[in-house]
């Protein structure tokens, strides 16, 4: 990491956003690897965290880095701090990892959720069955779908995972607040 940039506690509500890939130009740009197909998060928050490569998984130490400016370039996004000058200072970056506090997010619109912010919540179908909590998603082409995992019940049982597109036919409600799915799908599909 750079030596000129400043140790920080990672936030509460970090989200790995991305991964820095490389130095682009000679001005201090910056090549980032997002790890979403829309990374607005990245262009809404002005000061990134970032752990250097090979970070246990679970430290929350970080450095912050200012960012002047961030924008799609090709398959990427390219961006500069004040913090670095410089092609060496840019490849200095290179492999780390990019967080930005969930708070920073641009607000969803109607009907829209980050995933982020359904892996956890508990699934319930109309008749009050749960069906286990989100574990993650996955993007099937035209739609998402939602991977669920249910706790296995009795000894030596395996855990159940289920999967269930993320489309307004299947999903009734999504209680943000309540953390909870409703859904239009039964235990046996």
């Amino acid at each position: 990491m750079l030596p000129g940039l400043e140790a920080a506690e990672l936030p509460a509500d970090a989200i790995e956003v991305g991964r820095i890939a490389d130095a682009w130009g000679i001005k201090g740009w910056f090549k980032v690897l997002p790890h979403s197909a829309q990374p607005e998060a990245l262009f809404s928050s002005k000061r990134w965290f970032l752990k250097p490569p090979g970070t246990a998984a679970g430290a929350t130490s970080a450095f912050r880095l200012p960012i002047r400016e961030a924008k799609e370039h090709s398959d990427c996004i390219v961006a500069t701090s004040p913090e670095v000058p410089d092609r060496n200072a840019a490849e200095a970056l290179r492999g780390a990892r990019v967080f930005v506090p969930r708070s920073s997010f641009p607000s969803a619109g109607e009907d829209e959720y980050y995933w982020v912010d359904l892996i956890g919540l508990a699934v319930v179908n109309r008749e009050g069955v749960a069906l286990g909590t989100v574990r993650e998603l996955l993007a099937t082409g035209p739609q998402t779908t939602l991977v669920l995992e249910q706790p296995a019940e009795g000894e030596g049982a395996k855990p159940v995972e289920r999967m269930i597109p993320f489309v307004s036919a299947f999903v009734d409600k999504v209680d943000l607040a309540g953390r909870t799915i409703l859904v239009d799908w039964q235990a046996d599909y």
